[in-house]
């Protein structure tokens, strides 16, 4: 039998580039260097500086705004794939967002409005593009991705309300994975180790996290943005067909270690 991973001819949606150091755009450089045409989307006005010269390098046929927050906006971009392609083969999903002044303090202390605002950004908007996704890979199947974190699974220092938050997403996964299986849509999380993104910065002592994580880890070392890419294409890719309702570390192992 001949292995090959080969996305050629596949539509895939990239959700989350922020800049060249988001984890959105390693998987997005992997699809496309295997052959994949490309959507990519951008936050606002102040993001489209930084993502756009990225998604036209990476030659792709579809680039526009997407912020989940503002009404109609994700149901206006599944539009356009649905006119200019009429089928999606692949989505990643990595976005995330906590407001700084719940995301910083205890759980016991998060507002109602602040993990509303996480959940509904970084969770349920999986759920709503999973919904928007599905007709136009229910005919041929698809993959779908989301991004966590092991924080969703064990207590990590300074993640606080985001390791609820993921965990919920972790579950969704799981839910959604059950119920498009027989449509051939496979569902899994990427569970990347601590990586220095936009996201991270955002979180208290990253720098400590870095360090111990590299510590802790089988292989003492982190992970690149590549590795990332790698895992992400396999999901995206054939070869991923029995794969669902997983969470797949990428990690060098620091999982596994309690």
């Amino acid at each position: 039998m001949g292995y090959q991973l080969d996305l050629t001819g596949k539509k895939a949606l990239v959700v989350g580039i922020a800049n060249e150091h988001s984890i959105a755009y390693a998987a997005a450089c992997a699809f496309r260097e295997l052959g994949a045409d490309l959507a990519i989307t951008y936050l606002n006005e102040k993001a489209e500086k930084y993502v756009r010269p990225l998604a036209e390098q990476l030659e792709a046929s579809i680039i526009m705004p997407l912020d989940v927050n503002v009404e109609g906006q994700l149901e206006a971009a599944f539009d356009v794939i649905a006119q200019q392609w009429g089928r999606l083969d692949i989505l990643l999903h990595s976005i995330a967002f906590a407001p700084k002044e719940d995301l910083h303090g205890r759980v016991v202390d998060t507002s109602k409005a602040g993990f509303a605002l996480a959940m509904d950004i970084s969770c349920h908007s999986f759920i709503r593009m999973a919904h928007l996704a599905e007709p136009l890979m229910k005919e041929h199947g698809g993959s779908m991705m989301t991004v966590t974190f092991y924080g969703s699974q064990r207590v990590v220092d300074t993640y606080n309300m985001m390791g609820p938050v993921k965990a919920a997403l972790e579950a969704v996964v799981r839910e959604v994975a059950s119920e498009m299986g027989e449509s051939r849509i496979r569902v899994n999380a990427i569970s990347p180790g601590p990586i220095l993104t936009r996201a991270a910065s955002g979180i208290t002592h990253f720098d400590s996290l870095l360090e111990e994580t590299a510590r802790r880890a089988p292989q003492r070392s982190l992970i690149n943005l590549e590795d990332i890419g790698g895992v992400s294409a396999f999901l995206a890719s054939d070869l991923s067909d029995a794969i669902t309702g997983a969470v797949i570390y990428v990690d060098n192992g620091a999982n596994i270690i309690a």
